[in-house]
């Protein structure tokens, strides 16, 4: 059994941020479900760490989309991971396994499907609205937008892996193959707040 931190609500927010001042803390994989705020907690917590943080996004997704293909993106995150201090965020099993070997602590933000969904929604309309680019000259696109194919459109794949996504990572909590990891389960908005409210304040142990 992993050890575990459940953060479902202010009272407990202390415990993960004593956690990630502690020494051994120093690299950090942040899961969840799109549109959980992956991102938004990663650079926080890299900030307050001092150290390097990666989007798993940014390095999978070339120009126009284009995939990274498999053995190039395991070399890349590979090079990441091989430092002694990091924080990335993301899910993609590809490369999970390097990652998780490497890493001392898992932050999940597991945070209500209502939530997830109206925020993966505003962000989606936001940067579609704003022609805001995301990585290597990528946006979102209109018609992505309602489509219902969840390799077209990132709501609809935030709305047909949410149950999956809880299901992997109750199981990788539990699973004695990542025994060597500490889990800190964020469940709610307020959580999920004042630890970034925290650890920004931080200065990373």
């Amino acid at each position: 059994m992993c050890s575990t931190i459940m953060v479902p609500g202010l009272g407990e927010v202390e415990a993960g941020l004593a956690l990630l001042g502690s020494a051994p803390v120093r690299r950090v994989c942040v899961v969840g479900t799109s549109g959980a705020g992956k991102s938004t907690l990663g650079r926080a917590l890299a900030c307050s760490m001092g150290a390097p943080f990666c989007e798993l996004d940014s390095v999978f997704h070339q120009a126009d989309w284009v995939p990274l293909p498999a053995e190039e993106f395991r070399a890349r995150v590979g090079v990441v991971v091989a430092g002694e201090r990091w924080v990335i965020d993301g899910n993609y099993s590809a490369v999970r396994p390097i990652m998780w070997a490497r890493a001392d602590t898992v932050v999940w933000l597991d945070l209500p499907k209502r939530i997830v969904m109206r925020r993966i929604i505003w962000r989606s309309f936001r940067r579609v609205a704003g022609r805001v680019e995301l990585w290597n000259g990528n946006r979102e696109r209109w018609r992505n937008l309602f489509a219902w194919d969840p390799e077209e459109s990132v709501i609809s794949w935030a709305w047909h892996t949410y149950g999956s996504r809880r299901s992997l990572f109750a199981a990788a909590m539990a699973d004695p193959a990542n025994g060597h990891l500490v889990f800190v389960r964020l469940t709610s908005t307020a959580a999920v707040r004042e630890f970034l409210r925290t650890a920004a304040s931080s200065d990373g142990g």
